[in-house]
């Protein structure tokens, strides 16, 4: 494969754009990160070279992973790579070129500098730009602004001012003219506020080019203006907006910034949408969940294997009841993950002959275990044309039904034939789960151990919950004798005790600290927390005689093995998400075939 740089490709860049199929060869001579403050991904500024002369362009976020270091190695983009640059963006700003990087292919390395490139800026402005020869490359442009049509006609692709387009990701706060051309990803609900400033009304939506995304949001007369107008997936021109920093905590988009619609913005619905992609995902698998933080952001795509009733909470900031509903997806990792819906989303949705869903921008959340929130700004696509659902079809139609899945909330297996049985693949004893240090590092490990009850602590056993479904959350008592809810604002005659237990448990090799929840003290105490907390409070004697009866029992525990931190103290907690009694039976098998293993 050639390494030639491609002549004067430099000044074909920064002059006058070549066509689409122009693909010029270059030099990387550095990649350097630029700071873009705390939020939004990395942005990362490359100087190329054609041998004669080197400029500055941007490397799209999509393409940062080719920056990324190996411990001890070089990145597949790094210095004095040579490139062919398959696609890219440019455009005036400022009276500066911008130029995007938008997709390469890596030649290789010669580990060197090819020719003794000089800086093409300096040499324009020493020759005052006019006195620099023409380019090799043919001189037009790509996104040059088009000029309407003998006969007055504006061709589809231009917008009405007849300014050029420019890429999403080369907005900043810094420009005043601008058009970009996008497709509407995602559209909100108009939402009302009222506070001691007024009333009003807004609405938001994603906007999507080749480039990135980003949020824009209308407010009160630009409601009405703009809302009937602007339909998910249709592509517009928009201009005149308003950009400033993005406002993290109302958006999921990856962009630094976000617009806001003013009144002389103008928003033009563009007929010739075919270079304008469709949702862009960046999947992460259900097992890979455990590696992203609490309320992060993320696409997934499952399959549907169960869906919930409709069910509703009550709003604590509100008041109102808002619908939701839970639904059970699984992939390839063998993981399944609880996801759930809220409000029109939840009342309206339907999943017949178990589809397969892309979801893109749904918060993680970690109550339970690990688990998906669809919000205001995510988006699903049913049974979706794309390369990773139709795998994903074919694998769970041919094995992926039969095959054992793991839950976030139980380190269990359940297979088709085998419902409720642990995976012995991941038993071990308390030495090994120590010694292999589990649950140090950054991401849960489960594991299942087989151990006897040691004793449990009297104290705090239960706790007084919220009667209200799917709740739990403990309950205050008020000054008129009634119990009051903090999270869902709810008040009752009586709470609902529920199990908070810590159990030590050993082995022949060694003792751990369990934390048990409802579940498992049920199956524990063979007794609803609250008629054990009615027994503690009518007879002290019989109460110590439940608790002394439970010891020396021995149990399959399935835990999760996480570090906590606690008044600046770090330890390992192991919570028991299931327990079951053995299935001696079950035991005999295994011993058998240990033994016939071990002859």
């Amino acid at each position: 494969m050639s390494l030639d740089l491609t002549p004067s490709a430099c000044s074909a860049l920064m002059q006058d754009v070549p066509p689409e199929e122009y693909r010029p060869t270059l030099q990387v001579l550095s990649v350097k990160q630029v700071n873009t403050g705390p939020t939004g991904p990395p942005r990362m500024r490359v100087i190329i070279s054609d041998g004669e002369y080197f400029t500055q362009a941007m490397l799209a976020t999509q393409l940062n992973h080719l920056t990324e270091k190996p411990e001890g190695g070089l990145a597949e983009l790094d210095k004095n790579t040579v490139i062919r640059l398959e696609k890219f963006a440019s455009n005036s700003v400022q009276n500066k070129r911008l130029i995007i990087l938008l997709d390469l292919t890596v030649l290789g390395n010669p580990g060197q500098k090819i020719g003794n490139p000089a800086s093409f800026e300096v040499a324009k402005a020493e020759s005052h730009a006019n006195a620099m020869p023409a380019p090799i490359a043919p001189p037009v442009t790509i996104q040059k602004p088009a000029q309407p049509a003998p006969g007055g006609t504006r061709p589809a692709s231009m917008p009405r001012n007849g300014g050029p387009i420019f890429p999403i990701e080369g907005l900043s706060p810094y420009q005043n003219k601008w058009t970009i051309k996008a497709r509407v990803t995602n559209k909100s609900d108009i939402r009302h506020w009222s506070n001691q400033k007024g009333e009003g009304k807004l609405f938001s939506v994603t906007l999507m080019d080749e480039t990135g995304e980003i949020r824009a949001t209308a407010f009160n007369a630009q409601v009405d203006e703009f809302y009937e107008l602007m339909q998910e997936g249709k592509v517009y021109f928009v201009s005149k907006g308003r950009i400033g920093p993005a406002k993290r905590q109302f958006s999921n988009v990856s962009n630094l910034y976000e617009i806001t619609f003013e009144r002389n913005t103008e928003v033009e619905p563009c007929l010739d949408a075919s270079d304008v992609p469709e949702v862009k995902y960046q999947f992460v698998t259900l097992e890979g969940l455990q590696d992203i933080p609490k309320d992060a952001t993320c696409d997934v795509i499952g399959v549907v294997t169960e869906v919930g009733e409709l069910g509703e909470i009550l709003a604590k900031a509100t008041g109102r009841s808002v619908p939701k509903r839970e639904i059970s997806i699984v992939d390839r990792s063998g993981f399944s993950c609880r996801l759930t819906l809220w409000g029109k989303s939840g009342e309206t949705f339907q999943a017949p002959d178990q589809p397969v869903i892309a979801f893109k921008g749904v918060r993680v959340g970690d109550y339970g275990g690990r688990n998906l929130s669809f919000q205001s700004s995510s988006q699903m696509s049913i049974n979706p044309d794309i390369p990773d659902a139709h795998q994903l079809r074919g694998w769970y139609d041919s094995i992926g039904n039969t095959q054992a899945t793991r839950s976030f909330s139980s380190a269990a297996v359940a297979g088709a034939g085998d419902r409720g049985q642990f995976s012995r693949s991941e038993l071990k004893t308390i030495a090994q789960v120590k010694d292999e240090n589990l649950g140090m590092g950054e991401k849960a490990d489960f594991f299942t151990t087989k151990a006897s009850v040691i004793h449990v602590k009297q104290e705090n056993f239960a706790y007084p919950a919220c009667r209200s479904e799917k709740c739990n959350k403990k309950v205050v008592q008020t000054t008129d004798g009634r119990w009051e809810c903090v999270s869902c604002g709810l008040t009752f005659d009586e709470p609902e005790y529920r199990y908070l237990l810590s159990i030590s448990v050993a082995d022949h090799t060694g003792q751990a600290w369990l934390s048990a929840f409802n579940d498992a003290g049920e199956m524990l105490f063979e007794m609803k927390a609250g008629d054990l907390q009615n027994l503690k409070e009518s007879d002290e004697s019989q109460f110590s005689r439940v608790m002394s009866d439970v010891r020396s029992k021995l149990y399959n525990f399935s835990c999760r093995a996480r570090q906590d931190n606690y008044n600046d103290q770090t330890k390992v907690r192991y919570n028991v998400s299931r327990m079951t009694k053995l299935d001696f039976k079950t035991e005999m098998k295994a011993l058998v075939e240990n033994m016939k293993a071990y002859m």
